[in-house]
Parts: C-alpha cells; structure tokens; sequence
C-alpha cells in the first residue's frame, strides 16, 4: 500500500459538504481485496478495537486495505474525541488506485490520523506491534493544541447556528464572520470594536479606576505605591487588610489579597514586582469574587467565582487532597476542559503557610484550605453562576464601567457580599474591567446553569436576521466560464455594488486588479470574499480548484454551469469520463442555498441533470423555445430563457421580459451562438437576484468585447482590413463554438494561429485541428511556452495529425507564440479572418495591440517560414 498523494479538501467537494482528507492510494494485487489478506480484519481489530465495522457498497463489495485505511483514520480521530463520522473508499477507473476520503475537524489532526492509519494497516498486514495508546494520546495533543477553545468555539457555533460564514484566519483564535463588505472579526472574545486604546486602558489598572470612579461606579480606595515601606504607610491610610496587585496583569498573576501585616504587605510587593514595574495597593473589600460578563448594553452572564482549595478528610495531605481534586476528569490544562487542573507551585505553598500548615499536613475532616487568593479558574478556581440574581442596579453600573472604557464585551470584577443588592448598601466594589473576557465560567460553570454567552455576542455584532453575507454567484463549465462572469460583475456594478471576481484571467475587486494570472481557484475566491470592499461576489470555479480543495464558500446564491465539454481535462486526476467531470462540476449547484438557484444550460443534457439536486429554484436556458426541457419547466410555472427573433426572451408564468441583442456588441448582433449562451447565462444570474429588467439591458449594450473587458474572449481587432480574433479557447467545444462563430461571418480567407496542452489526451489535441479544418484554409502551429510533460515537438505533431488531409490550405510550424502571432499577421489582407488562439493571453495581447499601435505591418515572412 502506498499513499500517493493527499489533498486536503477545506471547503465542500464532490464527496461531501465536510473538511476531509481524500488520500489516493495504489495496492498491491494482494490488498485488493481482504480475501487476499486472510486474518487482517481480526489483527487489525486487536490492535486498534475502535475501528468501525466494514461497509459493504453495492457497486464495490471489496475495496481491500483501502477500506481498512479509510476506516481505521476515521476511527482514530473519534476515538481522540474529534466530532467525525464521514468517510467513503472509492476505486478508481485504474485497477488498484484508490481515493480514500475522511472527514477532518483540524486539518493537521487529519494528517496525523492517516499517517498513524497507514501505519496501523500495515502492522495488521504483516503482523507487527502497533501502540494505539500512543497514537491516540497524540491526536488529543494535537486537537487541543489546534482547535479553538472554549470562548471563540462558542461564539463560532453561535455564528454557525445563525448561518453566518466564518473563517479562521490562523491557528489561533482570530475569525473573521461573514464576507467582504459586511465582514466582522474577533480573537477570542474580544471583537474588532474593541480599539487598542480601550484595550489598554483595560490593562492599567489605576487608569481603569480613575475611569470609572469619574463615571460614578464605585471602586476601592488605594494608588500604586513606589516601594513597600509606601505600600505599608498607605495601608495604615486606607485600613487593613489591603490587596496588593501589578498595575498592568491579568490571570490573577501576583496579587495577593487580605495583607494585614507589614511583613505580608512586603512580601506581596515583591510577588506584585514581578509581574509590573507598578504596584498597586487598594483597601480590602469583604465579599465574594464575582465576575459579570457585559455585552454591549446589557450583562449576559455572572458567575460567583471561588478561589481553588481542597477539605481535609483527616487522613491525606494536603499535596494528596490536591491531587485527589486534580484526578477529576473535568479538570485538564490550559481551557480545553470545564476546569482546570489546581496549580500547585510556590504561590500556593505560601498561601498553605500564611494558614499555618504545610503542603505535608494533613487537615482535620472538614477543614477548609485555601489555596489561592485570587479566584480564577485558570488557577483551578470555580464557577458558580448567579446571573438570575444580579439586581438590576449592578447591571446598570456594570454597563457603565464598559462604557468608561470603550469595550463592548467584556468581563467585570466585582467583590461583594451579594449582586442581589444595589452595591451602595453592601459596600462592594468594581476591581476590575477586562478585555477578551474567558467565557468558559458562563458556559460550563461548576456549578449552576450554563448561559449562551456565545450566542449574546453574535447578536451583538449581527442585527436580527443578518447572516454577514454578500450576493455571491458561481460559475463553472468547460467554455464560457470567465465572459459569464465578467458579464455578471457587470450588471452587479451597475446596481451600485462593489464588485469582486475571480476569473482565469485574475481577481479585481470594485474594478481594481488586485491579482494575476489563473485565479479560478479557492485562494482567490478566499481573498475577495475577504477583502473589505465586496459588496458582492462573482467567482469562477475550474475543475482543478474543486479537485485540489473544494469550494471556498458553503453556500452560493447563484449557481451557474455553461456546459461540459466532452473531452477537456479526461484523463487527469482519474477523471476518465464527462459524467465524472459533470459530478465535480456539480458541486456548485450542490451548494446553492435554498433561497438561491441554479442557471442552467437545458440543451446539455449533463448539465440540465443537475436540476435534480439542486437545493433551490432552477432557471434552465437554451436558445431552441421548443426545447423539451424548456417547456416542461415553463410548464411547471418555472424560469426560462431563449432566443426568439434576435431577442432574448425570458418567461414566467404569464410574465416575459425580452433582451434585444441587436444593440449587445458581445454577441455580435445575436450571430456568435456561444456568446448569446453566455449573454443568456449572466442575465439568468441578474434574474435570480432580483437585478431591474431594464438595467440589465442598458448594461449589456454597454459591454463589448475589447481585450481590456475580457482579455482572451472572441476579442476582434481590425488589421489592414482583415479582422483579427484573440480567443483562449483550448478544447474541442470551444473549437466548435469558435467554428460556428467565425462560419457567420463573412470572409474572403481564414487562418489560424494555434497550440495544445500538453496535458490533455492525445485524441483531444488532434480533435482541435481537426474541428478547426472544417472552417480555416491556413495553419500556423507553435509551440506552447509549457508543454506540460509533453516532449518538444509531440504537441505539433498531434496538431498536424488532427489536420491529416483534411487541411486546404499551408500549414506553418513555428516555435514561440509572439513568432506565430507575427506570421499570421504577415499573411492576411483586407476581408480574411485570422483566429490567433492566445495561450499567454496579456502577454499575445499586448503584442497585437502594439502592432496596431505602430501602424506598420508585420515583417513578411516567406510561405513555410519557420524552425
């Protein structure tokens, strides 16, 4: 068994709408099938109990180790406690290569899984020792290391359960929710409204009293002090006993409470000094720690917060009583579990002392040992929730002290007999305001109800029936995807909208190029659904991004598929067949929302399929009226368009609105059929979201095909008075279509300038030039500037074979486009047709263009010229 490559899959994909890892692996002829591994299943079952039971598919009964694979890296990240349940082994079309697919919560956890997998089902197959219990142990390290903890967890299912898209945007806690224009973030709990001076306010603690003691929110007496002997002169001031703090902490790092003498009183300065140059020394307030958590104009949560201690039983130390306390499950390090582990080091000890005993006494039954002065649970304290008692007088000051500061969610400190009282008559105090409040005491409390805090914030960020998104429309298809899309982007930015697309051609976000080359990918998706300034989203999907990472966005509003071609791309990634290729394609259509819908071309049958499951409406296009499918969805009551005299008509029910495409430039008049496709398949998209009628065709009258519109798309160019057409069609479909176009115009003779890919099949190559035969008299074939692990010359070739004898006219072989492009040039007149099929599209612009800037013809170059 070898894993040839792993592709991580981040967004929805052709096996399911999960993250999961897709591995494909290559078995021997004897792991076909576990009737050639005979006992592997009981091995595989002793080493690793966890591992589900096997599933039978009818199509693939048997699918051998693979299935084992499949199931053991599933297992293993249940078993370390990651919510799992999706996986699937298919056989590819080449005996014994297999994509096996996992679903994965943190991406690096998955990796680890199918690494310690592999591993465990060849220790199975040979019968080898294989230690489970550190592997597992592994992956529950690295899930906790990875996963988001408990306060961004919260408010992220929050965000998820309301539909709002989010995004990690690193390892750690900052996320950002929703897309483009209407994009929010948070780090942890603490969102994008908190500025850095209120953070920093926050972290002074003097500062913070100054604040809110101006604001009429009562605080404890007390000022930093310079030195101890200062401390102790102000404590005789205020009153014993006094807390003794750094001004700048957090965490409960180096306060002391309830200092009475002078010795404590220096004592805590220096555990004070060092954490802050600062220290800060305030009257003792008697009461309980309570923590009350403000978001925006109202307290969500408070919780009464209890410092760790242990009760002696008469019998054990107190070092064993802590450990006794430490062994609950529920205590664990750092946040990841509902406490936290009790933390025994020097602080503790003394606080031990101060209460006359040591770590090695052992307490009488029922005594009571603190631990710790401060009470926070990242020490080992714990929670009590109290929120149903807070009177409504310390809420109010409780939202004043987050106003004094400028903080929208926050965690406020207060000490107090009781919050059921107005703190005027308990004596209480705020201590303390803090930014990027931990949540976990609201949410698992020790004791107590748990509270929705995580559903508070989002409501706070997101106005009641906001989901954060933008209008975001698909494209996908093997010819016509980048003109759909610009068309689209068009009619968006006339509605007023900031516009971000995503094409083969580059990214541009409200008219600005912001990124080059092939960008139909998840990455660039990703960085205009990121960018500030989208207000909507057109994307072009290829098939390459879908199989390498999946979609970049859960849900679209429009989902649009041109057609699939019937030969581009066979052949790579084990794609064998056009229904394979239409199954990836599919994707888009899979994920529309259910408000949303699918444009789809009705006269491709693979593609018209696609209706079935769609989650949305459905509007099919076609340029026949009568087409079957057409008139059964009118039927239906549902949204068509067609081509009726040189119009595009669009139907529903009793309504039709209608194009002209005779003043549309992009579709010549209505003569080029696949640019009328393309034109019918973007006013689909402006239909389904609701654009106006009559903008839609002021818009179209307004696009034309000049290179700089849609750089490589059946752009036309006028040479000494013969037309020029760069177009980067590079299938047979779009050769076809290229045929049709250029048969509807006249000509006097017509040429081509062409390449191939080397990385489709050879039938597909020859297939171009030999649809191109049936139109063009001449031929000037080069060399592409990658030939994609062809070997020089064999691209040429296949080109010339496509042609056999069906060529009528001269066949020129070249080497370098720009040289091809200045052949072709040289040797056409007044009424020829010159199709120049551009592979480095900007860059065979660029150089026609200055051709026709010089105003001077080309240099002439003898018939056969060439290598």
């Amino acid at each position: 068994m070898d894993i040839q490559r792993i592709r991580s899959l981040r967004g929805p994909n052709r096996w399911t709408s999960r993250t999961a890892i897709e591995a494909t692996v290559h078995c021997d002829a004897a792991e076909l099938s576990l009737r050639g591994l005979p006992g592997i299943e009981a091995r595989i079952g002793e080493r690793f109990p966890g591992i589900g039971p096997l599933r039978a598919y009818p199509d693939q009964p048997d699918l051998g180790i693979a299935q084992l694979l499949e199931l053991a890296t599933l297992g293993l990240q249940a078993q370390a406690g990651c919510p799992v349940s999706f996986s699937r082994t298919v056989a590819t079309r080449d005996t014994g290569i297999f994509h096996v697919v996992v679903e994965y919560t943190e991406e690096a956890v998955g990796h680890a899984a199918l690494e310690f997998a592999a591993a465990l089902c060849i220790a199975a197959r040979d019968d080898t020792p294989f230690d489970v219990g550190a592997a597992l142990a592994r992956l529950r390290e690295l899930d906790e290391d990875l996963r988001l903890g408990p306060s961004t967890g919260a408010i992220v299912a929050a965000a998820v359960a309301r539909g709002i898209p989010y995004r990690r945007l690193t390892e750690g806690s900052l996320v950002q929710f929703g897309w483009g224009s209407r994009q929010r973030r948070i780090q942890a709990a603490e969102t994008d409204r908190t500025g850095a001076i209120a953070e920093t306010i926050a972290q002074d603690k003097e500062l913070t009293k100054q604040l809110l003691s101006a604001a009429g929110v009562p605080v404890p007496a007390g000022r930093v002090c310079t030195n101890a002997d200062d401390a102790w002169a102000l404590a005789g001031e205020i009153g014993l006993p006094v807390v003794v703090k750094p001004r700048d902490g957090n965490q409960g790092k180096g306060v002391t409470v309830g200092a009475e003498t002078r010795k404590e009183i220096a004592e805590a300065f220096a555990a004070a000094l060092r954490y802050d140059d600062d220290v800060i020394v305030e009257r003792y307030v008697p009461g309980h720690d309570y923590r009350l958590l403000v978001v925006g104009e109202r307290v969500a949560a408070a919780a009464r917060r209890d410092p760790p201690c242990v009760i002696g039983d008469g019998i054990h130390t107190i070092a064993e009583l802590v450990a006794m306390v430490n062994a609950d499950p529920r205590r664990g390090e750092g946040h990841a579990t509902s406490l936290t582990r009790i933390r025994f080091d020097e602080i503790a000890v003394a606080r031990i002392r101060m209460q006359g005993f040591t770590p090695e006494s052992i307490p009488s039954a029922g005594v009571r040992i603190v631990l710790r002065d401060n009470a926070n649970l990242s020490t080992g304290g714990t929670a009590t929730d109290v929120t149903d008692e807070v009177h409504p007088e310390v809420a109010a000051r409780a939202v004043d002290a987050a106003r004094a500061v400028g903080i929208d969610v926050c965690g406020i400190d207060v000490v107090a007999e009781t919050l059921s009282r107005p703190l005027a008559e308990t004596g209480g105090c705020f201590v303390e305001v803090n930014a990027a409040p931990g949540l976990r005491m609201h949410l698992s409390p020790s004791y107590g109800k748990s509270r929705p805090v995580g559903e508070a914030i989002i409501d706070a960020m997101f106005a009641p029936g906001d989901d954060a998104r933008i209008p975001l429309v698909a494209v996908t298809g093997t010819n016509g995807k980048t003109t759909t899309v610009r068309l689209v982007a068009a009619l968006l930015a006339a509605s007023g909208r900031r516009v971000g697309l995503t094409g083969t051609d580059g990214v541009q976000v409200d008219g600005h190029t912001i990124d080059t080359g092939d960008c139909s990918g998840p990455r660039s998706a990703r960085s205009v659904l990121m960018h500030p300034d989208t207000d909507a989203a057109v994307l072009e999907v290829a098939r390459g991004g879908l199989l390498r990472e999946g979609l970049a966005f859960d849900r679209c509003d429009v989902a649009v598929v041109t057609n699939i071609g019937q030969g581009d791309h066979l052949g790579l990634n084990h794609i064998g067949t056009v229904e394979e290729l239409a199954a990836v394609k599919r994707v888009i259509v899979d994920h529309v929302a259910a408000s949303g819908s699918a444009v789809l071309n009705a006269a491709d049958p693979l593609v018209a399929a696609m209706a079935a499951t769609c989650p949305g409406s459905v509007i099919f296009f076609a340029r026949d009226p009568r087409h079957a499918v057409l008139a059964a969805h009118h039927a239906r009551g549902q949204r068509t368009l067609h081509v009726e005299g040189g119009r595009i008509v669009a139907r529903v029910g009793s309504w039709r609105g209608e194009i002209d495409m005779a003043s549309i430039p992009v579709t010549g008049g209505g003569r080029i059929p696949f640019q009328v496709d393309n034109v019918m398949a973007a006013v689909g998209a402006a239909w389904a979201l609701g654009l106006d009628w009559n903008r839609i065709q002021e818009t179209l009258e307004r696009f034309d095909n000049e290179s700089d519109n849609a750089p490589g798309r059946f752009n036309r160019l006028d040479w000494y008075g013969a037309t020029v057409i760069a177009d980067y069609g590079h299938n047979v479909d779009a050769m076809a279509a290229l045929v049709d176009a250029v048969r509807s115009m006249d000509a006097r003779r017509r040429s081509v300038v062409i390449s191939g890919a080397g990385d489709r099949r050879d039938e597909d190559i020859r297939g171009q030039t030999a649809r191109l035969a049936s139109c063009f008299e001449d031929f000037v074939l080069y060399e592409d500037q990658c030939q994609r692990g062809r070997a020089d010359g064999e691209v040429i070739a296949l080109l010339r074979e496509g042609l056999a004898d069906r060529a009528r006219g001269e066949v020129i072989e070249v080497s370098g486009e720009l040289r091809a492009i200045d052949i072709a040039l040289s040797r056409i007149g007044p009424g020829d047709i010159c199709l120049i099929l551009v592979d480095q599209v900007d860059e065979a612009l660029a150089h026609i263009r200055a051709c026709i800037a010089r105003d001077e013809e080309p240099i002439a170059y003898a018939a056969g010229a060439g290598r």
